[in-house]
């Protein structure tokens, strides 16, 4: 079993490859709170291995963020979950490239899929591209992505409660990004790093 966690706090590119055997567990998370370009290349090469991964990033004013995963099922009888999220405010750019890729012999598969985004401005843009190659015909494969912006009838409804505006949407995207951060394994690290999403989101 293995635990990954990753915090951009400056620009940054990044190249993580990550080869898991038999009965493995890899579970990998990473916070974007400034320009990186983040690479992730997964290979399951053994039976019942399992791959987690979950990703944030926020970005503000002129920063870009980039997010590239490409996730290989080679053999038979392995499990793979990723799930992206993104929030852009100002005239900041995101960015999600996701391939899930199923050999011709790796029946069994169970692959999910998802990337979720939150613009908060109009000159802010999120591009999304999940992709799936499958070669095999008995799988569970599925994938997913969503931009927009927020949820404007959860924010009325914290402010009937006493909260201004301001406090209901940081606490929305709070939320929103939270689900992500604390699912990370290292567990002194997700309230740090609830930390600094909170500073972040005072920026956005």
């Amino acid at each position: 079993r293995l635990e990954i966690t990753e915090v951009f706090l400056a620009e940054a590119f990044a190249e993580v490859a990550v080869k898991q055997s038999a009965r493995s567990l890899c579970r990998l998370t990473a916070v974007q709170l400034t320009s990186a370009n983040a690479s992730y290349t997964i290979d399951l090469d053994g039976r019942d291995a399992e791959n987690m991964l979950g990703g944030v990033f926020l970005a503000g004013g002129e920063e870009h963020c980039v997010v590239k995963l490409r996730t290989n099922h080679n053999v038979p009888d392995c499990r793979s979950n990723s799930y992206i999220k993104g929030v852009a405010g100002g005239s900041a750019r995101g960015e999600f490239c996701g391939l899930v890729y199923v050999a011709p012999n790796a029946q069994h598969t169970d692959a999910q899929q998802q990337n979720r985004n939150i613009l908060l401005s109009e000159t802010a843009h999120i591009a999304t591209q999940p992709q799936l190659e499958i070669y095999a015909d008995d799988v569970k494969c599925s994938h997913g992505a969503t931009v927009g912006q927020m949820d404007s009838e959860a924010v009325l409804y914290m402010r009937q409660r006493g909260l201004s505006e301001v406090q209901a949407r940081r606490l929305q995207i709070e939320g929103f990004v939270g689900d992500v951060v604390r699912r990370c394994g290292v567990e002194p690290l997700c309230e740090t790093m609830m930390e600094a999403v909170r500073a972040k989101m005072e920026k956005l």
